[in-house]
């Protein structure tokens, strides 16, 4: 394949030219694909067994589907888990090692199809447990220091604040320790390529009025917002930029040997001791900038850049220098495979949709439907009153067509949202077309306290009307009040749930969504029910029990099962090697 060298030709007719950062992306892509996955036979790998893993993963398919989330997240997710069993819960009974941690995460990450098997080094081993050493000796300074206050302490309820504070902070510190890990297994150039993009250009774009106190804010809000719509981070992989932030020199601190013969190590103790002494206002500080109120305006912009980079990235991924030769006779091949792209991005999007619905309806069903059977009949018995199967069935059904009802009803991007696609590639890829007006940012709007008590007045009086005429209708064919109940308790959670399963549909849409009458109403009489639907997802998220029955009981002996079966499938092996 012929590089691009990315400079214009003389004589080619009606050359495009790309811009500074259009060419890095470009060079990206193209080393990525020339990039060689020849195996390394005399470097050790890390390989489990094929039999138990199938096992392992059978589990961590069950797991992940009574724990709703994006499955980028879900590798992460189970380092968090992994790590909070093995630090927080066996070290009960044995001292955290950074090595054999490493070792069993690893481990379990390959058995569970979070990590290829027998495809990486021995070598990630030790590059892991050095990353943890970090987290378990700021971990023990932490518990140390608030240890001590408790001993100091006679009050009962201070106490309880001081241990529900230690157990906040460790948790919160494992969590950072997975996204470091997750972002050590996972590097990728193309990716990072595109975020320093984005961040050039709309730190250069995005400007604050006088007026606004957050010059200061203005950059690392600005990347926590590619962070959020382009990458798709959670507020846990958030809170690790941020932390990285205010620790610049933290990815570099090694404390793994003896500080006595290391200079570097001695400093890099001392370096974690300070940042132990000052871990509960530094998450104040995260916390801060997380909820910051530059957010929603940020994401507003920052949305429709990501969609403009991840379709150009999705365009050249394919052949970079081909297109990049194409570009130097014009761009129109170049602008009719975008909108190649376009459309095959938003069927993508609606098969996606339709797989998130199917997976919503089975999280649904064991975390929520099945509290029908469990709450309504013998709540109806108990009470006397008659048992309507009409109801019964209507509850354990609602949530699966209600869904599939709002999935067939979200329509693909039409065509001038591909026209405005197609102008927003343009400006960020080829000299002399981008953006030179500067996108001002507001102050956001701070209602007085009576302009917003009348607004939340309303929003409460159309949620009452709301449940009022619904209230009737499920009267009207002899639903129960423990029925009715249920069902308005599915309504509100698939409501606010399905917003979730659409979104990977209305995030192709950058083209502003047109008001009318029916849309009016429809926010004022069933947004309050949506924001409903998020307080109770919100609440009973922390109480789901089978989150709980699969974390405490079942998956520590689980994995041991697993431990033993794997050690007695080597152990054979060996057995029948001696024999040939």
């Amino acid at each position: 394949m012929v590089s691009p060298n990315l400079t214009k030709r003389a004589g080619e007719i009606n050359p495009v030219e790309l811009n500074d950062d259009a060419k890095k992306l470009f060079q990206v892509i193209h080393s990525e694909k020339l990039k060689s996955d020849v195996r390394d036979e005399d470097v050790p790998y890390l390989r489990v067994s094929t039999l138990i893993s199938r096992l392992a993963f059978v589990y961590e398919k069950v797991r992940n589907a009574i724990d709703y989330d994006e499955d980028h997240l879900l590798r992460k997710n189970a380092i968090l888990r992994i790590l909070r069993r093995q630090v927080v819960i066996e070290s009960v009974i044995r001292e955290a090692d950074s090595s054999g941690i490493a070792s069993h995460l690893l481990t379990e990450l390959i058995r569970g199809g979070y990590l290829p098997n027998n495809a990486l080094p021995e070598s990630l081993v030790g590059e892991v447990a050095v990353r943890l050493e970090k987290y378990i000796y700021l971990k023990n300074q932490i518990a140390s220091a608030i240890n001590a206050d408790l001993g100091l302490k006679t009050e009962a309820d201070k106490a309880k604040a001081l241990v529900t504070k230690k157990n906040d902070l460790v948790h919160w510190l494992l969590t950072l320790a997975a996204c470091e890990i997750e972002e050590h297994l996972a590097p990728n150039p193309v990716k990072q390529r595109i975020v320093d993009n984005l961040f050039s250009i709309l730190s250069k774009l995005i400007k604050l009025p006088p007026e606004l106190p957050y010059s200061e804010d203005r950059e690392i809000q600005i990347y926590l917002s590619i962070s959020r719509t382009f990458l798709k981070f959670d507020s846990d992989m958030l809170s690790f930029i941020l932390f990285k932030y205010y620790n610049d020199a933290w990815l570099d601190l090694n404390v793994s040997g003896d500080p006595t013969t290391s200079n570097k190590i001695a400093a890099g103790l001392e370096q974690i001791k300070e940042i132990a002494s000052n871990f509960n206002d530094l998450k104040n500080q995260v916390d801060d900038q997380l909820n910051h109120e530059l957010t929603k305006q940020l994401d507003k912009i920052v949305r429709a850049y990501s969609l403009y980079f991840s379709i150009l990235a999705e365009a050249l991924e394919n052949d970079p220098a081909k297109i990049y030769r194409e570009l130097q006779t014009g761009d129109k091949s170049f602008i009719a495979l975008i909108r190649k792209v376009c459309n095959q991005k938003y069927n993508k999007a609606k098969r996606r949709l339709w797989r998130a619905a199917v997976r919503s309806i089975i999280y649904i069903f064991l975390t929520k439907s099945v509290f029908v059977f469990i709450v309504e009949v013998p709540a109806i018995h108990w009470l006397g009153e008659p048992l309507n199967y009409l109801s019964l069935a209507i509850n354990a059904s609602f949530p699966a067509v209600l869904l599939f009802l709002i999935v067939i009803l979200t329509r693909k991007p039409k065509e001038n949202n591909t026209d405005k696609i197609v102008e927003g590639i343009k400006e960020i890829t080829f000299k002399g077309s981008e953006r030179t007006k500067s996108i001002m940012l507001r102050r956001p709007k701070r209602r007085n306290w009576l302009k917003s008590l009348i607004f939340n007045l309303i929003y409460v009086a159309a949620f009452y009307v709301s449940v009022y005429y619904i209230v009737k209708v499920l009267t009207a064919i002899d639903f129960t009040w423990v029925s009715i109940i249920i069902f308005l308790f599915f309504l509100a959670f698939v409501s606010f749930f399905s917003i979730l399963t659409t979104r990977g549909v209305k995030d192709l849409i950058v083209v502003e969504k047109k008001e009318n009458i029916v849309t009016f109403f429809l926010d004022l009489f069933y947004m309050p029910i949506i924001m409903a639907g998020r307080w109770l997802s919100t609440n009973f998220s922390k109480i789901n029990v089978f989150i709980f029955f699969f974390d405490f009981i079942v998956e520590a002996p689980f994995k041991v099962l697993v431990e033993v079966a794997e050690d007695w499938t080597k152990y054979v092996k060996e057995r029948r090697e001696n024999l040939e």
